[in-house]
């Protein structure tokens, strides 16, 4: 009979102390999850106080981490060991991510501002036919940036990486789908260009008329050496310029994107399949294209509202350039097997093999 009631006891020890302490724990790690978005993004691409808003709103914490490529983003997740629930590849890579099976799909009927999207921009996008696995955030292009008060005759074009007279005093992002493009475009080719004749040719422009006359190739630096008088012309984004310069000293800068055009992009926001907080991510994702918010994002870099048709008419800011300016430029797609052409072809100009 002691034997039993040890057994009753124990088993109402379990009963009222043990399971009630592992339901706990459960909740516990659930609710840590919930309250945590883990983004992924390039570097000065969401503003501060637009998360800030979205940490208060939602009771969310967000967790920013930052990369300056394409390659460089690619290769992280690929590693493993990193825990991001929303990410924001470009085009061509949301391709390949839909096919390594990187991707979870979008659930569109929980986004209440999917229609703030410019349909001409969801046209584009068809490197995710129907949006199944991405939705767009920003349509835009790298372009060039000069400083006025020490370089004065120079034409907005892609020839200015050709001026010897500004040797040393430029830098182009380590970008390869970027610089290749840059240079096949200027030689009147497509930035997806397939043709290894083409994809020479712009490599031998980079290689024998650009690449002297540069300091480096810096995808993360930029900016900061652009902002500290380092160097006088640099090929890169207007937000990362502007956000490195004091605003006293923007009239400084004559930022354009080449005549010639170059390779776009429309960066997506993706939620990664392996996401601990989709439904996080989903919120995210709708909360930036509520107007005022999209608006507010594109204030903050001087861009123009190229992906939300409502929040053209709230910015209130200045843009650094112009949605027309955009028109001869062509996104970069993913070229398949084509790539190792590229690969090639930057190996070369890099370190000479």
């Amino acid at each position: 009979m002691n034997k039993i009631l040890r057994a009753v006891k124990s088993a109402l020890f379990i009963m009222v102390f043990i399971i009630p302490g592992l339901f706990l724990t459960g909740c516990t790690k659930k609710e840590e999850a919930s309250n945590k978005l883990y983004i992924f993004n390039w570097t000065y691409y969401t503003p501060d106080s637009v998360i800030e808003k979205f940490e208060k709103e939602y009771g969310i914490d967000v967790v920013y981490d930052s990369f300056a490529s394409n390659e460089e983003m690619f290769a992280k997740l690929k590693a493993g060991g990193a825990n991001y629930d929303l990410c924001f590849p470009s085009g061509d890579y949301v391709s390949i991510m839909i096919k390594e099976g990187m991707l979870a799909k979008i659930d569109k009927s929980a986004l209440k501002n999917f229609g703030n999207i410019d349909p001409g921009v969801l046209a584009k996008s068809d490197f995710d036919p129907g949006n199944e696995y991405s939705v767009p955030y920003y349509m835009g292009a790298a372009g060039v940036a000069v400083n006025k008060t020490k370089v004065s005759s120079y034409d907005r074009s892609w020839s200015i990486f050709c001026k010897k007279d500004l040797a040393g005093k430029m830098i182009m992002l380590d970008d390869m789908r970027e610089v290749l493009g840059d240079a096949l475009k200027y030689l009147g080719y497509s930035v997806n260009s397939a043709s290894e004749a083409e994809i020479n040719a712009a490599r031998d422009l980079i290689d024998k008329e650009w690449k002297p006359n540069l300091l480096k190739f810096d995808a993360e630096a930029f900016a900061k050496n652009f902002a500290a008088g380092e160097v006088w012309v640099a090929q890169g984004y207007a937000e990362s310029i502007y956000a490195e310069m004091d605003p006293s000293r923007w009239n400084e800068v004559d930022f354009f994107i080449p005549v010639e055009g170059g390779p776009s992009y429309i960066d997506s926001m993706v939620i990664l399949k392996d996401s601990k907080n989709s439904k996080a991510a989903l919120s995210f994702i709708d909360f930036i294209h509520r107007p005022e918010i999209y608006a507010e994002f594109c204030d903050a870099f001087g861009f123009p509202a190229t992906a939300n048709v409502p929040a053209r008419s709230l910015k209130k800011g200045p843009q650094y350039y112009s949605a027309e300016s955009l028109e001869p430029c062509e996104l970069k797609k993913d070229v398949g097997a084509d790539l190792e052409k590229y690969n090639a072809a930057w190996q070369q100009i890099k370190i000479g093999k």
